[in-house]
């Protein structure tokens, strides 16, 4: 599924971008490559992981809920993106942002911005809300398809039950006609005098 392949990329790129884009100018301080540190723990690791994981189960899941399950993992961890880095001015010393800011000019700041926290999420969470739009789908399809052959299998029975009826009804009407016959056949007439006078000696 391509929501699903494309969601395990994007989570790739969210928890690796922090480690080796200041290989090539495209970082946030500290732009050296492969610095570990609580803010990109938070705000980006743990939700690369989050989208990573969710797309992986889109992709091998073998049943609808523990697809929708992983759908809904990514699509969090795309929020996070997009909302972990200003709500990290809450709880880090001074109210500076946890994942640092974007080194660069004017234009390389807003692209970093963009490709490591906002546009990414948003990314993210459109591809999560794809997959979970077909499962919603889909889950509706099986719905239906349940409710009619439930409801063939009513009617079936129904046609069953009345075909037995109808061969009882024709077994006992057999039974009512036969037996009169049946009797009449058995019955031995005895002589009668009106044919058969006493004879005179």
């Amino acid at each position: 599924m391509l929501s699903g392949a494309l969601l395990v990329l994007l989570g790739a790129w969210g928890g690796l971008i922090p480690f080796i884009g200041p290989y090539f100018h495209y970082a946030y301080s500290p732009d050296r490559g492969w610095v570990y540190n609580s803010g990109r723990l938070w705000l980006e690791i743990l939700p690369g992981v989050g989208a990573l994981l969710g797309g992986l189960i889109v992709l091998v899941a073998a049943t609808r809920p523990f697809a929708l399950f992983g759908a809904w993992l990514a699509a969090m961890s795309g929020a996070w993106f997009v909302v972990g880095q200003p709500l990290s001015t809450v709880w880090t010393a001074g109210g500076s942002p946890a994942a640092g800011y974007p080194v660069g000019a004017t234009v390389a700041r807003a692209v970093e911005q963009v490709g490591f926290f906002t546009g990414l999420g948003a990314a993210v969470i459109f591809f999560a809300a794809l997959a979970l739009g077909r499962f919603t789908v889909v889950g509706a399809r099986e719905a239906g398809l349940a409710a009619e052959a439930r409801a063939a299998a009513d009617r079936a029975a129904a046609a069953e039950a009345d075909a037995e009826r109808t061969a009882g009804d024709q077994a006992a009407a057999s039974r009512t006609t036969v037996g009169p016959v049946a009797a009449e056949r058995t019955t031995v007439r005895q002589p009668s005098e009106e044919y058969f006078p006493p004879k005179q000696w």
